[in-house]
């Protein structure tokens, strides 16, 4: 089946109310009608105005995080209700660096997605290996764990709703990428694995690859049959690359 090409931008914590608008309207300037579904994820302090820029655009908003409690005293926390207010569609979960850095694990994360799906918005579910795992051959194993864990959160048909985003931590900032057949690999495990559990839901399942994901790049990474679009990074604000990704796309 013909599954709809998703291009998300992770600004990740970068940006100013000045560098924001150049941005969103040197991509509005340079892209007319796509295909594909395209997402920007701003920090948590921009939601309001990011929201207001691209209210009449056909650009989705996503958050970086949530908490998966409701409300209460979580101080420096952000609620579902509070990213419904600025029209938030996405919520990015279990971002690699959110695992690495604050040590979110993957019951955390089942959690959150879980919530997620629960508000009626839609996760981004990262997942994938380090380098050490890679250079062991654990990148199946972990990837499996990773979304096994979140099965055991939610019932397989909510993958329908949830977008997942295979990030090989090593290619994550460093310059390194997988190869397209490499990634494809991978994608085409975490699909056939779904699959495992309900093959129907699996075929509409959208695979989002991230790792370093550039304009020169993702033509052919795009070209793979299991890889449905691109979670980008760095590449993201920079108006001509996240352009020439969305391109790509179709």
């Amino acid at each position: 089946m013909a599954r709809k090409k998703i291009i998300a931008g992770n600004w990740k914590m970068n940006g100013s109310l000045e560098s924001n608008e150049a941005l969103l309207e040197g991509i509005f300037a340079k892209i007319e009608s796509n295909n594909s579904l395209v997402i920007v994820s701003s920090p948590f302090p921009y939601l309001g105005q990011v929201s207001e820029l691209i209210k009449k655009s056909p650009i989705s908003l996503a958050a970086q995080n949530v908490s998966q409690y409701v409300s209460g005293a979580y101080t420096g926390e952000v609620s579902l209700e509070m990213l419904k207010n600025f029209s938030v569609e996405y919520v990015l979960i279990g971002h690699s660096e959110r695992r690495t850095y604050y040590n979110e694990t993957d019951s955390v994360i089942a959690e959150k997605t879980k919530a997620v799906l629960e508000s009626g918005l839609r996760p981004i579910l990262c997942i994938g290996e380090t380098l050490e795992e890679r250079q062991s051959e654990q990148t199946l194993d972990v990837c499996a764990k990773q979304i096994d864990a979140v099965l055991n959160a939610v019932d397989v048909s909510s993958f329908e709703n949830i977008v997942v985003a295979y990030e090989p931590v090593w290619a994550i900032g460093t310059g390194l990428s997988a190869t397209a057949q490499q990634a494809q690999d991978v994608h085409e495990f975490i699909r056939k694995h779904v699959a495992t559990h309900n093959a129907s839901v699996a075929e509409k399942v959208q695979i989002l690859y991230g790792g370093s994901v550039k304009a020169d790049n993702s033509k052919e990474l795009f070209s793979m049959p299991d890889i449905d679009g691109a979670l980008v990074g760095g590449a993201s604000l920079i108006v001509d690359e996240f352009v020439g990704i969305i391109k790509a796309a179709g």
